[in-house]
């Protein structure tokens, strides 16, 4: 496997949920497939909680991507079939965290994400 710029920051958030926030390796999948208007995608990331839904979904971007509205309408479509509570856009530099209010159909941006309860 390539170490690619997006794999890097892939690998190091993964261990920032994992080391800092706390999150069981168990919970976290990565490039987990879906299928959006009949079109294959993957997520980066996704951590599911103990009942097995989708709690949050990461979406990794090389280091010199700057982070665009198109970033976070990619992540809200993978989430309109998910239906995650946390949205997390990084490139590694730059962390932007979401948390959905589903009732106003919008996020809340946070200053982080919670640690794992």
């Amino acid at each position: 496997m390539v170490l690619t710029p997006e794999e890097w920051v892939r690998q190091h958030f993964v261990c920032f949920l994992i080391e800092e926030k706390k999150y069981p390796t168990s919970l976290i999948a990565l490039e987990k497939q879906l299928t959006i208007n009949n079109r294959k995608k993957r997520t980066d990331i996704l951590v599911f909680n103990t009942d097995g839904k989708p709690d949050i979904i990461v979406e990794c971007k090389a280091p010199k991507i700057k982070i665009t509205q198109d970033t976070f309408d990619q992540i809200a479509r993978y989430n309109l079939k998910l239906q995650a509570n946390y949205l997390i856009v990084t490139n590694g530099l730059e962390h932007f965290y979401c948390k959905m209010d589903f009732e106003k159909e919008t996020y809340i941006f946070l200053k982080e994400i919670p640690n794992y309860k």
